[in-house]
């Protein structure tokens, strides 16, 4: 009896293996059939409600419907009181946020699962699934630099000079409009935090191999200090947003 068991376990591991062998022959000449491909890499963009941002995803299956996924993001971060402005007694005049002591950028790094909802039915269909991710947030706080008007003895002539944006002395009739984005780039403060998020995806990619999702989601950013973005106003410790991303990968074995 036990030698009649061992017979038939290696049977059907030979047959497991023989079948997987020519599952794997038969992608790579091109016939499309049902495997399981562990490893995948994305790359997308996302559009949320706050700003706009970029993620990088390495997911590995930990079951047929559940995958492991290490989430690296870029995304900036503003309030919703900024608002455009431009200075209308100078000509050509450049654009700037009144207000804004602090442009945000925030890198997240977190992991989450993947859980499959609905399968595809076949090639063309949708599969729709759910995600859920944890881990770390910073807020990179980097200060807004202007260029500032500054009258001369000379009646309706002004010098300019580039300078931190002080809501104290910096008014809006001195403002002639932004500095380069990168100025003050040294001067940038750190809060460290964490952030949460929740998404739904369809994926629709035609070849099994491929990768092409739009998700949706929500996103909450959580920092134990104010971080400070406008004056002027209350500014928050924590960030809750809306996105929508698009995503575009690759599956291997």
């Amino acid at each position: 009896m036990f030698r009649k068991i061992i017979i038939t376990c290696i049977s059907l591991f030979v047959s497991g293996f023989i079948f997987a062998q020519d599952a794997t022959t038969l992608v790579q000449n091109g016939v499309d059939i049902n495997v399981m491909y562990r490893n995948e890499a994305v790359f997308g963009l996302l559009a949320h409600s706050n700003g706009f941002g970029m993620t990088y995803r390495r997911a590995k299956h930990v079951t047929g419907t559940r995958k492991r996924v290490l989430e690296v993001e870029l995304v900036n971060m503003s309030h919703p009181k900024e608002i455009k402005s431009v200075n209308p007694y100078f000509e050509n005049s450049k654009g700037f946020y009144y207000g804004k002591l602090n442009s945000i950028i925030i890198p997240r790094v977190g992991i989450g699962f993947q859980n499959v909802l609905f399968r595809k039915a076949e090639r063309k269909s949708v599969e729709i699934r759910y995600s859920t991710y944890l881990g770390a947030s910073i807020a990179l706080a980097k200060p807004v630099y202007l260029e500032i008007l500054h009258q001369t003895n000379i009646n309706s002539e002004f010098n300019l000079s580039t300078e931190k944006y002080d809501p104290n002395e910096h008014t809006f009739d001195k403002i002639y409009g932004r500095a380069p984005y990168f100025k003050g780039f040294d001067e940038t403060k750190f809060f460290p935090g964490g952030y949460a998020k929740f998404a739904i995806s369809f994926e629709y990619a035609d070849l099994r191999n491929d990768v092409k999702v739009i998700e949706t989601g929500i996103t909450l950013d959580a920092y134990p200090k104010v971080v400070p973005i406008m004056a002027y106003t209350s500014n928050y410790q924590l960030f809750p947003s809306i996105y929508i991303s698009l995503i575009y990968g690759k599956k291997w074995f």
